[in-house]
């Protein structure tokens, strides 16, 4: 079976790379999944710019820069080309334009869930769109559990 393809959104990321309490053990734990081979992690540009902007108020730049490449080296990075922005300006369904992006950018790599803490923005996606508690029972705690019987 191919892994199954996920993108994180910047939300993920920044609690990751600023060690935001109480969702920091999730959302580090679905990043992890970056070396499991039943998952592709995918994020974007966009998503790692948000994510060094934050992490350098918190970290310094140094800091952020060396947090960055890791994670540009541990994740599949998307791109979202010019067709992203004009799918994202036509749908009037799409509030929030940089959701729009980082939705079709996941959707031209192939990916079949976004992971993210604000599902709100997201009504329009066509995807499985879930935190990462929730992604984490379904998809690890729950695979282990089939895989034990």
């Amino acid at each position: 079976m191919p892994p199954k393809r996920i993108f994180l959104d910047a939300n993920v990321l920044v609690t990751v790379l600023c060690n935001e309490y109480p969702r920091f053990s999730a959302c580090a734990r679905v990043l992890s999944l970056a070396d499991d081979p039943r998952f592709t992690a995918h994020t974007s540009p966009l998503c790692l710019a948000i994510g060094a902007y934050f992490a350098e108020k918190k970290n310094g730049g140094k800091v952020a820069r060396r947090k960055i490449a890791l994670l540009a080296q541990k994740l599949a990075v998307t791109t979202v080309g010019p067709h992203a922005v004009e799918r994202t300006l036509a749908d009037v369904r799409i509030v929030d334009i940089e959701d729009g992006f980082q939705y079709h950018s996941a959707i031209d790599s192939g990916c079949t869930c976004i992971i993210t803490h604000d599902k709100r923005n997201w009504k329009f996606a066509e995807i499985e769109v879930m935190d990462p508690e929730a992604f984490l029972l379904k998809y690890v705690v729950g695979e282990g559990r089939r895989g034990k019987k």
